[in-house]
């Protein structure tokens, strides 16, 4: 009997992801489902699914102290944002330290060794399991909401952040021409 192969992570071998940083994350929908509502004239309009993925996301920074949250969209079967780890909020109200380099593409000072801090994969999850946990107990939708893994990109310096904050506010503008895109459910 073979055995199953194993799936590769997506993940950057090696790389500490509760580091200080940007992250741009692209997370869709199972199947690709149009799922959060439509593009019309451009623009995002949300349906109450839509809306839900909106608030979760914008409620993350409630849940993790280490979290800012920069540029987003929710699209219809997709969602991109820019997440920011920033374990100063944390370490300056437990330890006094202040930041003294862009966290963006700075270092971080020494940490704690006491202190766990949240990994990207672990706020996404929260994320996501926070989105599908409302829909159901709202009877919104029912079903398999997200794919089971996401897109990250380390942003790397402000150039980069640039580009991807570009990226997610003209995302809308140019949905026919997204790799997402479709016009209806199969």
């Amino acid at each position: 009997m073979k055995p199953h192969p194993q799936r590769k992570s997506p993940r950057l071998k090696g790389y500490d992801y509760t580091s200080d940083g940007a992250y741009f994350v692209t997370i869709c929908t199972q199947e690709r489902y149009l799922l959060f509502g439509n593009v019309v004239n451009s623009e995002m309009r949300h349906d109450s699914l839509g809306a839900l993925a909106r608030h979760h996301w914008l409620d993350l920074p409630n849940h993790f102290d280490t979290v800012e949250l920069d540029y987003f969209v929710v699209m219809p079967n997709h969602f991109h944002g820019i997440v920011v780890i920033n374990n100063y909020l944390y370490e300056k109200v437990e330890t006094g330290l202040t930041p003294t380099t862009n966290p963006i593409v700075g270092d971080a000072p020494v940490r704690p060794t006491k202190t766990k801090y949240p990994t990207l994969g672990l706020i996404i999850g929260s994320f996501k399991a926070a989105v599908t946990r409302e829909a159901r107990k709202q009877n919104i939708f029912t079903g398999k909401i997200w794919q089971r893994n996401y897109h990250d990109h380390i942003i790397r310096d402000e150039d980069d952040l640039n580009r991807l904050r570009q990226y997610v506010v003209y995302n809308p503008a140019k949905w026919e021409e997204d790799r997402f895109y479709r016009e209806t459910n199969l």
